[in-house]
This record gives C-alpha cells, sequence and structure tokens, in this order.
C-alpha cells in the first residue's frame, strides 16, 4: 500500500499544478492521478478536440511513482513515446517523494514536459 502522507504530498502538488495554470489555460487542461497499489501515475487531461472523438477528455502519462514497500521507498519512471515506463535514472530511489516530485518539476532533460 502507498503511504498516505505520500499520496497527500502528491494529491496537493496536482492541486497546485491545477492552480498554477494561467486564465487562458483554464477548461483546456488539467492535472489527475491513478493509483495502484505501488504506484501513483501523473497525467495530462485535455477535452475532446475533434466531435467525433465523444465527450471524454484524453489522458497522457507524464510520469510514474513507484514504491517498494519492503524498502520504504519510491522510484521514479518516465513514459516513451510508446507509452512504456522506464526507470529515470538521474533519481535514486528513496523514501522521501517530495525528492521526485521535485525532480519532474525541475525536468532538466524535458523528458517529463518535453
Amino acid at each position: 500500500m502507498i503511504p498516505e502522507g505520500d499520496l497527500f504530498r502528491v494529491r496537493k502538488w496536482v492541486d497546485q499544478l491545477n492552480a498554477d495554470l494561467p486564465p487562458r489555460a483554464k477548461g483546456l487542461v488539467r492535472y489527475e492521478i491513478d493509483l495502484t497499489d505501488r504506484a501513483i501515475t501523473l497525467f495530462e487531461c485535455r477535452p475532446p478536440w475533434r466531435d467525433d472523438t465523444g465527450p471524454e477528455w484524453t489522458r497522457f502519462p507524464i510520469c510514474r511513482f513507484r514504491y517498494t514497500k519492503v524498502r520504504g521507498e519510491w522510484s521514479l519512471y518516465w513514459r516513451d513515446r510508446n507509452r512504456r515506463f522506464h526507470k529515470y535514472d538521474l533519481a535514486h530511489p528513496t523514501p522521501l517523494i517530495d525528492l521526485l516530485v521535485a525532480k519532474v518539476e525541475q525536468d532538466p532533460t524535458g523528458i517529463f514536459w518535453g
């Protein structure tokens, strides 16, 4: 199971991402997370851009945080063009998810935000 405190921190970060969107982007983009037993995945969501695509927003994965309970550590993963996740080599596993969130925000290689 994902530690509640860490989940709270990620939710707070995602809420801040959405709050910090410029006025012109509100309604055109939003950020969401999906949870599994061991992972938190961040998605960028956008409204339908064509009438024939239906009313559902598209969800594009940005990154994934994976938790290893035995070690009590988080690892950061990036998504490739085929939507497969790979371990991010510039961030070592850590018990502090905030350090990995900071790596995603800084994104020195452009691998998360482009």
